[in-house]
């Protein structure tokens, strides 16, 4: 996600800087390079040597005749982006106010003149947070198109984001923003069809590819819907859902706007009366399903230029015969490609999958993070061509 990044972090004295050594790992097993600068608060709280050992890379503690500042993040500077994580209220007001008494200041105003992206993570007690001060130092920063990632409020505080937050954001501010300016719906994971109100009928999809997907869409600029029968995730604007109606009338709604649909949902094809009552145990029972209609062809219908991707799992183990099915779904719903891929990688963490257009098929096997970023990348093609 952050392969060949320049990370300049700065950490300013919160308690939540405990939590930098972590996140500087994190950074780094994304593929980014990080390089840390601390305020002496920040140095009462945590040992320049642990983010030292972290990031593998020695620590700007002081301002100095190197101009330490601008080697990081000025004109031409060693970042590619400033990651202020921790940022207190004090670091706020003062980055703001342009005063550069400490090292994480004096960075941000050089970065913010250089045109360099910045991106703050806040943590600090929820009061302070709400201070009137601290609300106008954050728009004012927004308005300079520093990027925020939102803290957790919880137990009276404004705690620092998780990790998976801050490295997103990080990676949407330092990207090539292929995507910036696109609204873009993804379903993901399976459906349930209500028997009775204790028994479902469902499948096995995890949800990992379509949320891998929703997750690389938003770090290429997107904004992203996810729609799925999940928790909510710091990355898109979620629509929980059930039944492969809800997610039916969901994506109608959310589509309405969109930019692209990307179907990664398992959606149940057979749906049943549900008994009012739970049905007893230890009798014959017959179901008598129906079918559900068709998402793709639904949503085709109502935008017949909409770009939308589908995805066709199979269970004959092979190649062929996948790559047939794919076609056949990709020419009735005039789909821009269909992502292909044998059932039994449903639930596991890696997969293999062909992406199937009219005329060529490729291979990609790997996470399904990086199987996510495979088909953001090959639908950026599809809506920047």
């Amino acid at each position: 996600m952050l392969e060949g990044v320049n990370v300049a972090l700065g950490v300013s004295g919160s308690i939540a800087a405990v939590k930098t050594v972590e996140l500087a790992h994190e950074l780094r097993r994304q593929g980014a390079a990080v390089r840390a600068v601390m305020t002496d608060s920040a140095q009462g709280i945590i040992h320049p040597w642990a983010l030292e050992f972290a990031t593998e890379n020695s620590i700007v503690t002081e301002i100095t005749g190197s101009v330490e500042h601008v080697e990081l993040c000025g004109y031409d500077g060693w970042a590619d982006v400033l990651l202020l994580a921790p940022s207190t209220a004090n670091t706020l007001g003062k980055i703001a106010g342009a005063v550069d008494d400490t090292p994480v200041t004096t960075c941000a105003t050089t970065a913010l003149g250089a045109g360099m992206p910045v991106v703050v993570a806040p943590a600090m007690h929820a009061p302070m947070y709400d201070h009137p001060g601290v609300i106008d130092a954050i728009e004012t920063l927004e308005s300079w198109d520093v990027s925020f990632v939102d803290p957790r409020l919880a137990e009276g505080k404004a705690k620092i984001a998780t990790e998976e937050a801050i490295v997103l954001d990080t990676a949407r501010a330092a990207g090539d923003s292929v995507l910036d300016g696109q609204h873009v719906v993804v379903t993901s994971g399976a459906t349930s069809e209500a028997i009775d109100p204790v028994r479902v009928i469902s499948n096995r999809a995890s949800g990992r590819t379509g949320r891998a997907v929703a997750k690389a869409c938003y770090a290429r600029g997107a904004d992203v819907t996810l729609v799925h029968d999940g928790p909510d995730v710091p990355y898109a604007d979620v629509e929980r859902v059930e039944s492969a109606e809800e997610m039916l009338d969901a994506v109608r709604a959310a589509t309405d706007d969109a930019d692209a649909l990307v179907s990664a949902a398992a959606i149940g094809d057979y749906t049943v009366d549900a008994a009012p009552e739970k049905i007893r145990s230890g009798q014959s029972l017959t179901l008598e399903l129906e079918p559900t209609p068709k998402l793709i062809d639904t949503v085709r219908a109502e935008h017949p230029a909409l770009p939308i991707v589908g995805f066709k799992v199979e269970t004959s183990g092979d190649d062929d015969a996948m790559i047939e099915k794919a076609r056949e779904t990709l020419d009735r719903a005039d789909l821009s490609f269909v992502v292909a891929n044998d059932a039994s990688v449903m639930g596991a963490e890696t997969s293999r999958v062909l992406l199937v257009r009219a005329e060529t098929v490729t291979e990609h096997e790997g996470s399904k993070a990086e199987i996510g970023g495979y088909v953001t990348d090959a639908l950026a093609s599809e809506l920047t061509d």
